[in-house]
């Protein structure tokens, strides 16, 4: 497979749909925070001639294919090695104010998904690695071997939401003391095993662990909760921002940074609403907009997505 057919962007057209009214505007300026493959960004390039793209991404191996994809587009295509929350310092750097549009495509990537050897799969047996930043930071593997019992089963409960987390933590440190866990598929078969029979049925053991550790050893949510005020701080009067969030907890960050901005901060029952109150942002969507049944047929990966999106009304004082 050639590495362009790898990405298949979820939610392409209707994210440059609700983008394009920023992004048509002579000069304007968008940020991909996650940029991957360059799907979204190779078609926001393709579709509005005179933009200017910064692609952020905190894998190396990503940087260097998008760059490739991108390169026919020169100058107009900006990548910077950096995880989404260092979007003000990318565009400090780049000697970049305000932004006419920003997209996050959060969660793990396509390339991350597809190469074996990054661990991130529970499906294909690899070493527990699972950092998007290949170049720095703990492994799966470490987290494992020296999380306390108590401390893996906060993760599996916080960021996998794993009812069997207690369960599942007490087999990961008994297996420890008598040889480490190195491979993805060592701890799918512990999983397995620790998953009671009446259970087994109710979907992979793997999939909530792994997501866990994958937050876990990327700081996902952390970094989100960072670079989404950041963000919209940037964007400009009439600029846009689309979220696509593909677990819960990512989305219910989202959701609430974006209710916070679109709602009046005026004092309960004050007559008049002063414009110091009105929102700074209007919601574009109403909920999280789920990809269509068409759409999850022709790619599996955007089965989960939920799509959230605003435009910047106001700017605050």
């Amino acid at each position: 497979m050639a590495d362009e057919q790898i990405h298949t962007p979820v939610l392409l057209e209707r994210s440059l749909d609700l983008l394009a009214p920023a992004l048509e505007k002579p000069g304007a300026v968008v940020v991909d925070t996650t940029l991957g493959m360059g799907g979204h960004s190779h078609a926001m390039l393709t579709r509005f001639p005179g933009l200017t793209l910064v692609g952020l991404d905190r894998d190396t191996e990503a940087l260097a294919l998008a760059g490739e994809r991108l390169a026919p587009f020169g100058e107009r295509a900006k990548l910077v090695h950096t995880e989404y929350d260092g979007i003000g310092r990318a565009l400090d750097e780049l000697g970049i104010d305000e932004v006419e549009g920003v997209l996050f495509d959060l969660g793990v990537s396509s390339l991350q998904l597809d190469r074996v050897d990054r661990g991130f799969s529970y499906s294909k047996d690899a070493p527990l690695d699972m950092r998007m930043d290949p170049t720095q930071g703990v492994t799966a593997e470490t987290v494992l071997a020296t999380y306390s019992e108590a401390e893996l089963r906060r993760i599996f409960y916080q960021y996998g939401e794993e009812k069997l987390a207690p369960r599942y933590a007490r087999f990961i440190v008994e297996r420890r003391e008598q040889k480490p866990l190195v491979r993805s598929g060592e701890l799918v078969d512990l999983l397995q095993k620790a998953t009671p029979a009446a259970l087994s049925r109710a979907g992979h053991p793997a999939k909530r662990v792994f997501q866990a550790l994958r937050v876990e050893v990327n700081a996902e949510l952390a970094s989100l909760e960072s670079a989404l005020p950041t963000a919209l701080d940037r964007i400009r009067v009439g600029g846009r921002i689309v979220v696509l969030s593909y677990q819960s907890l990512e989305d219910r960050l989202v959701k609430r940074e974006l209710a916070a901005r679109s709602k009046s901060t005026a004092p309960a029952g004050l007559p008049v609403e002063l414009p110091e109150h009105r929102p700074e942002f209007s919601l574009l969507v109403r909920g999280a907009e789920l990809a269509s049944d068409e759409e999850k047929d022709l790619n599996p990966r955007a089965t989960p997505v939920r799509l959230r999106a605003a435009e910047r009304i106001r700017r605050h004082a």
